[in-house]
């Protein structure tokens, strides 16, 4: 027999063993192919995953075989009639897990992690936030769901024996599969597994539900990362953190010791809209447009926020810390030890207070709060929330809220350092009638970019009147007044969108990274003129710039931002994705650009350096967090 008689005949007998397989186990070989469309369709159709080439294409289109296959095969340990149901009931919880990715997706871009699903405290104030979100194009991912029981209950499996035989080889198949999709997977990206931060990275590597099985186990791995942890990885830390200490302006250090400070998180608020009129030609922003005018403004000022969004922000200007890859600080590791802000500013006497008219649990800033010293919370019961038709989706108008704070604000004991964190400005952006409209819709593809600005310039609006109010009480000019814009507004789900707002035919991952910037400024008590500071800042530079002007020492502080008054200080950002912003680069989604022009830079290790350095800031912020590294050094200081 030669070698063709040989291929034909082993070629023959692999048709006879496929085809005999797919009658015996026909159900098994459905459900497979309808898992794998079904993930492939949600990749291309409902996540925005950026193919570069075949290789990507391919690896992509193969990544769902190794857990569909590895998924099923539990259908194996059953008999009869329950193999079917089985099958159902793992392709049900298939079904939901996409469809929740999917939905989260539309609004964050990025994908469900367990530190996030562990926060169900969120959920109901999400609810409606959630139901917006929905889209007809979801029944591609359920519909088949709520058909399927009525299908299978008309079929009667023959009676199959349950083959554990049959289960292990189908394990093993599955698990083969997964290892020739990663081994092509690193080709294209060696190192792949070690970049738990790139989300987008590894479900286009490795498939969403390969990426929920990693996602697991690093909860497992960072749940005992403190147990293990010792006082040597702080020192490591610590030695990085002093070296890269900027002394504050001495002209600027301690020269508002004992004011009061107000800090306002402006919710979702970008700063392509700085100086940007609505259709009608008005201002979209007018106040915030005046207050930069009279104060420090930095208009390259970016958001480092990851998955605990509004909650990041609070964290990095509290503790001058980046938020985590996997969930939010506040709920994974809210009784740790920090340096925080309202706990340094005690020892000059200040208090502290927190105004948020929503419930206190959510992103769990009761707990969170107490741990870092905030002396007072008002939340939402502190408040009259007044008629449910003047409210949005999200809680009380910013207009209202402030109002009401003024009184609790006039009864804190000075000096003090007060956070207001805002609500009106967050998606879906809908106000609750036309009387609160106070400029017109975009008039671009995305219904959540077109209603962007109505939002917005009602927070602005509600942002002037508490300065107004601040003024008339004689409370302004005794008052370090820090505004910020705590997160991005528009996801990059927006993109196309956004381009036709711009006036681009599309957006480039380095306009994607320039649109990351944010509102901030500091309006000083003595400040009369307005001053625009072009180098770059993030939010963990807020706590040192802050605590310097009160003339506190930061520098046996740990943290990992610098004095944007510095005038020898790191000019960076550097987001949770691995994005990094310097003067000169901008590196993104593994391209480096020129920081001026927005061109690609053909010799990348022209950004090498700065992303090395700010793989190395990151894992060390995540080591400290994880591993709960400052409590060391306060029992040292004890």
């Amino acid at each position: 027999m030669n070698s063709s008689q040989r291929f034909s005949k082993l070629s023959t007998r692999l048709n006879d063993t496929v085809r005999a397989s797919f009658q015996e186990y026909r159900l098994f070989w459905i459900f497979t192919l309808l898992l794998w469309t079904k993930t492939y369709i949600v990749y291309q159709f409902f996540f925005n995953i950026p193919i570069e080439n075949t290789a990507q294409a391919f690896i992509l289109l193969i990544s769902p075989i190794s857990s569909t296959l590895f998924l099923f095969a539990f259908h194996f340990f059953f008999k009869g009639n329950k193999q079917k149901w089985v099958l159902y009931t793992l392709y049900a919880i298939a079904s939901f897990i996409l469809f929740a990715d999917a939905v989260y997706y539309r609004e964050f871009t990025d994908y469900l992690t367990m530190p996030v699903i562990m926060q169900p405290s969120n959920m109901e104030t999400l609810s409606t936030s959630f139901t917006s979100l929905l889209e007809w194009k979801d029944l591609i991912i359920l519909g088949d769901v709520f058909v399927l029981p009525f299908i299978l209950w008309r079929m009667n499996m023959k009676e199959n024996a349950a083959s554990h035989r049959r289960a292990l080889v189908t394990f093993v198949v599955a698990v083969s599969v997964f290892l020739f999709n990663l081994s092509l997977a690193e080709t294209e990206r060696p190192e792949l597994l070690t970049r738990s931060f790139d989300r987008e990275l590894l479900v286009k590597n490795i498939g969403t539900f390969n990426f929920h099985v990693y996602d697991a186990m690093l909860q497992t791995k960072t749940s005992a990362q403190k147990a293990m942890a010792d006082e040597s990885e702080l020192a490591t830390i610590e030695q990085f953190t002093r070296q890269n200490y900027a002394a504050p302006n001495p002209d600027l250090f301690g020269k508002y010791k004992g004011k009061n400070v107000i800090v306002v998180s402006f919710e979702s608020a970008q700063n392509f809209t700085h100086n940007m009129k609505a259709p009608n030609g008005e201002y979209i922003t007018p106040n915030l447009n005046k207050l930069i005018e009279e104060s420090h403004y930095w208009p390259n000022y970016y958001h480092t926020v990851g998955q605990g969004k509004t909650s990041d922000a609070e964290f990095a200007l509290d503790n001058s810390l980046y938020g985590l890859p996997r969930g939010a600080v506040y709920f994974t590791n809210a009784d740790n030890e920090y340096q925080a802000l309202p706990e340094l500013v005690k020892d000059e006497n200040y208090y502290s207070a927190v105004f948020h008219a929503n419930n206190k649990s959510f992103w769990n800033r009761d707990q969170m709060y107490k741990n870092i010293g905030v002396d007072q919370f008002f939340d939402e019961k502190s408040y009259d929330l007044g008629n449910p038709e003047d409210m949005t989706e999200w809680g009380l108008l910013d207009d209202s809220f402030f109002e009401q704070s003024i009184p609790m604000l006039q009864e804190l004991p000075e000096p003090y350092y007060a956070k207001f964190i805002t609500l009106t400005n967050h998606f879906p952006y809908t106000m609750p009638s036309e009387d609160y409209e106070l400029v017109p819709k975009f008039e671009t593809s995305s219904t959540t970019l077109n209603n962007f600005p109505q939002a917005l310039a009602y927070q602005d609006y509600a942002l002037g009147l508490f300065i107004d109010q601040l003024k008339e009480n004689g409370m302004w000019e005794d008052t370090i007044f820090v505004v910020y814009g705590d997160h991005y507004g528009i996801s990059t789900n927006h993109n196309s969108a956004m381009a036709e707002l711009l006036g681009k035919d599309e957006l480039t991952p380095f306009d994607v990274a320039k649109l990351q910037q944010v509102p901030f400024a500091i309006h000083l008590p003595d400040q009369k003129e307005g001053e625009v500071h072009e180098t770059i800042g993030s939010h963990v530079d807020m706590k040192p710039t802050i605590l310097h002007l009160l003339g506190i020492d930061t520098s046996d502080t740990i943290g990992f931002g610098n004095d944007l008054f510095s005038e020898n200080r790191n000019s960076r950002a550097i987001f949770r994705d691995g994005t990094v912003v310097t003067d000169e680069y901008v590196w993104t989604q593994s391209t480096c650009y020129n920081a001026t022009s927005g061109e690609v830079v053909e010799d990348t290790s022209l950004c090498g350096p700065m992303t090395e350095e700010a793989e190395k800031i990151l894992q060390m912020n995540d080591d400290l967090i994880y591993s709960d590294l400052l409590r060391f050094k306060e029992q040292t200081e004890e």
